[in-house]
């Protein structure tokens, strides 16, 4: 006779945490709030002090009614906007024409073989040239130099004008950027590669570059926030962008309060795209320590 066997039951207790472990919370829990409350007083005394010495200096009135009227805030803020639109279009057609010049000039820069020398010098000394070389003087070269050539077929737009000076600029930036990530994929990828039957151009099409891209997108994001900023030196040559606009009601009132306007609208757009580069580098940064793609 076969006795039949009662299935085990499978152990249903839920986990209970010692003592040990418990106290442990609490005194973490206990840290981050007075950690937390300590943090909120000292910005709130910080705060105060500063708003006490500021708003008790003696020209207070004045660089208040000079700087920040809101009387001008709200005359100011409309026009401002409508030359918003100019950096942002400059933001999107500069970012893209600066991240392709950028890739090609490091791309140039890495070419092996003495045959590639005169390309490689040549991307060398436009990157070296132009990141030498400050903006503003970029800017002026390109918006007054080149129409005093007359040139044939050449614009003369500022807007334009002003664009590519940032592009010639920034791509140089871009540049190194990009040849840091190249120079960081490991050569065994290339050897691997190699092994497996692909070309130079190969090699460095699907599998250097798509990791080197991966590895620098934090700092070409933080390319793009400054190049976001400088869009509004284009106003030099004449282009009524947000800034130009802020000038021309600042010169017709004589109040500085819209480039106030102007520097805080800048800013409500920069602080969104710097928290976006702090998030993608914290996630490159824990994929990197748990050994996943990056």
């Amino acid at each position: 006779m076969t006795s039949v066997s009662s299935p085990v039951e499978p152990d249903t207790d839920p986990y209970t945490p010692s003592a040990r472990r418990l106290a442990r919370e609490r005194h973490h829990r206990a840290r981050a709030r007075r950690a937390t409350a300590i943090a909120a007083l000292s910005t709130l005394v910080t705060g105060a002090v500063l708003f006490a010495v500021i708003t008790g200096s003696p020209g207070w009135q004045r660089a208040r009614e000079t700087f920040f009227s809101v009387e001008y805030a709200r005359m100011a803020l409309p026009l401002v906007l409508d030359g918003l639109l100019l950096n942002l279009r400059l933001l999107a057609v500069c970012g893209g024409c600066v991240l392709l010049l950028g890739l090609l000039l490091a791309v140039a820069r890495t070419l092996r073989g003495p045959v590639f020398f005169p390309i490689r010098a040549l991307a060398t000394a436009y990157t070296d040239f132009f990141r030498g070389l400050p903006l503003i003087i970029c800017l002026l070269m390109v918006v007054f130099g080149v129409p005093a050539l007359r040139l044939q077929g050449v614009t003369t737009d500022p807007v334009l004008l002003g664009g590519a000076a940032l592009v010639l600029t920034y791509s140089a930036y871009v540049a190194e950027v990009f040849r840091a990530g190249i120079d960081s994929v490991h050569p065994s990828q290339r050897a691997a590669a190699r092994s497996l039957g692909l070309s130079r151009g190969g090699t460095l099409r699907y599998v250097v570059l798509p990791q080197a891209v991966r590895r620098v997108v934090p700092p070409l994001l933080n390319d793009l926030v400054s190049l976001q900023k400088d869009t509004g030196l284009v106003s030099i040559a004449g282009a009524v962008d947000a800034v130009y606009a802020a000038q021309i009601m600042a010169g017709k009132y004589f109040n500085y309060t819209p480039y106030v306007v102007a520097g805080l609208v800048f800013v409500a757009l920069t602080i969104p795209m710097t928290r976006f580069t702090d998030w993608i580098t914290a996630r490159t940064d824990r994929r990197r320590a748990q050994g996943g793609t990056v």
